[in-house]
């Protein structure tokens, strides 16, 4: 199969490439600049250089592939400011949702996969992958594809844990720590009940491919291992590293994202095991993250 991956030099995309690659697969995939270019095209995958607003260059490389997994999401807040506002997440949001279209334009009239990349926000704690996230939610992914699914285009979501963990990190677990060494305190809200679920990079990547190659049937899939890790742990493990007390502090102390460290963000992932055959093969959350290595600078 030729699949075109956005996203594809991504902390996601570009262990999906791999595992794609691996399996025999034929991989095209998104590179926004030189630098990322020749780190793809070292992996054995061609390179389609652009980025999500060249939209000529998106039509013809969904063009040309069997499939297409989306992995791309144009924001970065590891490392900005924890006092930022919320607006770039938001144009973010918006050109994904506009990317999501474009693409499922091109694979209308086929029953060629459009497999794209959600979260667990919005979802009620315990979630199946029957459930329907809340609308409100600022990122549209999966509506989305929900969207383009009614219309008959063969379009499915995965959604991701809020950890998708491994040596080199640099999502919410980097913020994590990154509040953690500026403010001398590892954090949590109120008592850290709240739980998030985790998996390890590489079985995340596996989804994707799995999906793909059972004929992505459902649709959503839940890449999920840890399916409920109290985040007060995951701060104490953070905080032990460091040296640091973990220790309770209001929503001020974590900036826009307070929002996410107080989210209740763990899911049920039987479904896809199941459909699958999916089994993680990775360490899970908490015994990654207990190595001095995770937070190397």
């Amino acid at each position: 199969m030729h699949v075109f991956v956005t996203g594809a030099t991504g902390w996601v995309g570009s262990a999906v490439v791999k595992d794609l690659i691996e399996a025999g697969h034929r991989v095209s995939g998104l590179a926004r600049s030189r630098e990322k270019a020749a780190t793809l095209a070292a992996t054995g995958a061609a390179v389609v250089e652009g980025g999500l607003g060249d939209a000529a260059i998106l039509q013809r490389a969904s063009g040309q592939a069997d499939a297409v997994i989306h992995t791309a999401f144009g924001h970065d807040f590891v490392h900005g400011p924890l006092d930022q506002d919320f607006s770039s997440f938001m144009e973010s949001a918006a050109e994904d949702q506009r990317v999501i279209a474009l693409l499922g334009e091109v694979l209308a009239g086929s029953d060629r996969p459009l497999l794209v990349t959600s979260g667990l926000a919005g979802l009620p704690p315990g979630a199946t992958e029957a459930d329907v996230p809340n609308p409100v939610v600022p990122r549209k992914s999966e509506m989305a594809a929900r969207a383009l699914a009614e219309r008959g285009i063969h379009a499915s979501t995965v959604r991701l844990a809020p950890s998708v963990h491994g040596l080199g990190d640099y999502g919410f677990v980097a913020i994590i720590a990154r509040l953690a060494r500026e403010t001398g305190v590892s954090a949590y809200l109120d008592d850290g009940a709240n739980c998030w679920s985790g998996v390890y990079r590489g079985d995340a990547a596996r989804v994707y491919r799995l999906a793909l190659e059972s004929g992505m049937t459902e649709s959503v899939y839940h890449a999920v291992a840890d399916e409920a890790v109290p985040f007060r742990q995951i701060a104490e493990m953070v905080g032990r590293h460091f040296g640091l007390s973990a220790e309770a502090r209001p929503r001020g102390h974590f900036g826009w994202f307070a929002n996410m460290a107080g989210g209740s963000m763990a899911v049920s992932s039987a479904r896809t095991r199941a459909l699958l055959g999916w089994s993680p093969a990775g360490p899970d959350l908490l015994s990654d993250l207990d190595q001095a290595a995770y937070y190397a600078p």
